[in-house]
């Protein structure tokens, strides 16, 4: 379960930080780009994974 949560931590932060830079348009090619929209979501992403991915690491230490 901890390794998972890292895993899906790690994961889950990439692909926000996709989003996000496609969001206000430093990744340019798709629909989300320049999508104030997707700078959101992609944010957002990246904090559960960031919240995930230390949740992991936080429990591996008990």
């Amino acid at each position: 379960m901890k390794l998972a949560a890292r895993i899906i931590g790690i994961l889950l932060f990439l692909a926000g930080a996709v989003w996000f830079l496609q969001g206000i348009n430093i990744l340019p090619g798709s629909f989300m780009s320049g999508s104030s929209q997707w700078a959101v979501n992609g944010g957002i992403s990246m904090l559960v994974g960031a919240a995930a991915f230390w949740w992991g690491r936080r429990r591996q230490a008990k």
